[in-house]
């Protein structure tokens, strides 16, 4: 059995923000997502944060990363390899234990207003995923200066 809230005293009380019970339905949901491959995210600067993911196995190749709207994708696809052809006196890969996943993953990020992807880059088999929020001049806080009388015309 799934637990519902009941957001109509948000509607009654709030205008424009149904999208915030939009998300807060969908960050509930009982289908969550796999833990796999394991993630950290990392508050570098006010505005600046970094999405580090341990990808061992993965390649450049194998990862698209894909932002839209308000939305980061990061999907991992392992190639399909032909069997490795055993060259003459070297014998085929058998593994006794195999604890390193290389099983494809979808993961999704939900972005903030003004968040953007400035880059990413692999290091030591862990992907990082730089993000700014840009708020823009018109949204960001201006003095006042007082002029100590009024600008706008007068009607007397």
């Amino acid at each position: 059995m799934r637990n519902s809230t009941d957001f109509s005293p948000l509607y009654r009380s709030f205008i424009g923000f149904d999208h915030l019970a939009g998300l807060i339905d969908k960050a509930s949901r009982a289908d969550k997502q796999s833990s796999y491959p394991p993630f950290n995210i990392e508050l570098l600067a006010e505005d600046q944060y970094r999405i580090t993911m341990a990808v061992a196995g993965f390649s450049e190749d194998d990862i698209d990363i894909e932002s839209k709207e308000s939305s980061l994708t990061i999907i991992g696809t392992k190639q399909v390899r032909d069997k490795p052809k055993v060259e003459a006196g070297k014998t085929p890969r058998q593994f006794l234990h195999q604890g390193i996943a290389e099983r494809n993953f979808e993961r999704k990020f939900q972005l903030g207003e003004h968040v953007k992807v400035i880059g990413a880059f692999m290091e030591n088999g862990l992907l990082h995923v730089d993000l700014e929020r840009e708020v823009p001049e018109a949204l960001k806080p201006r003095k006042i200066a007082i002029n100590g009388k009024s600008l706008l015309p007068s009607n007397a």
